[in-house]
């Protein structure tokens, strides 16, 4: 494992453990120390009424769900589902008929999941160990694939966004809430574990996002920053709804 995925799964480990002593319903705020990861979430009382948690239990920078326009029978993907929130919400959207799955690396974030499933008597929600740049679905499998907040912690998200293309069937929909970077990052940043980890060192401009969309074969990828964030030092990073389709 490098050393950047393993500063963010034992980052995401020790968030686990947090959250795992919390009650489900934790009104807890999304926002955890310095990390941008976990700002403005845009999870309405509602939504999280559904499935018996609270805001505390996203560390993710939007509410994907809202973006994909669900329907009862889709399959979905949530790419690094952490705690298990848009996998939840998925499956109440995508019922009768549909099935969510996520695919996280963490082993402490996979067993909070399923946690939050068992409590919430999910039955149409899979959590599986993966990396989300090796799903292990076959492809042309998946109708929608969600993400919040992660593909900026992979070090190579052409790779990511590769594999998304794989397993979506053809007319398939990719809509993710994620970090971009706005204005240039200071060398040091980028090189900082914890800033990895906090979803920042991470980020990549939406023009190389774009492109990165459009190499893999998506069609109109479409970019909505909705917060921004100038850091202390050098560079502007911002939360972006990201959608496209599958050829």
């Amino acid at each position: 494992m490098s050393e950047i995925k393993e500063a963010v799964r034992s980052h995401y480990a020790d968030i686990a453990k947090q959250l795992a002593v919390l009650p489900a319903d934790s009104a807890v705020s999304c926002c955890t120390g310095d990390d941008t990861c976990g700002c403005d979430c845009g999870y309405s009382a509602d939504e999280l009424n559904e499935v018996g948690l609270g805001e505390g239990i996203s560390q993710g920078c939007g509410n994907p769900t809202m973006l994909a326009d669900l329907r009862p029978g889709e399959i979905v993907l949530d790419l690094g589902s952490g705690a298990g929130l848009d996998v939840l919400l998925s499956a109440k959207r995508v019922s009768p008929g549909g099935h969510a799955f996520g695919v996280d690396m963490t082993d402490e974030m996979l067993e909070l999941a399923n946690r939050n499933r068992d409590r919430a008597r999910m039955k149409n929600a899979t959590f599986l160990k993966g990396t989300i740049d090796n799903v292990p679905l076959p492809s042309d499998s998946v109708d929608v694939v969600i993400s919040n907040c992660v593909i900026n912690l992979a070090e190579d998200k052409a790779a990511v966004i590769k594999e998304a293309f794989r397993v979506l069937r053809p007319g398939g929909r990719f809509a993710v809430a994620d970090m971009v970077e706005l204005e240039p990052l200071s060398s040091e940043t980028k090189k900082r574990l914890d800033s990895w980890a906090g979803c920042i060192a991470g980020t990549i401009p939406i023009e190389d996002y774009r492109a990165a969309l459009l190499n893999a074969g998506f069609d109109e990828p479409e970019f909505e920053v909705h917060s921004e964030q100038a850091l202390d030092g050098v560079g502007r990073v911002g939360s972006a709804y990201i959608r496209a389709r599958k050829r």
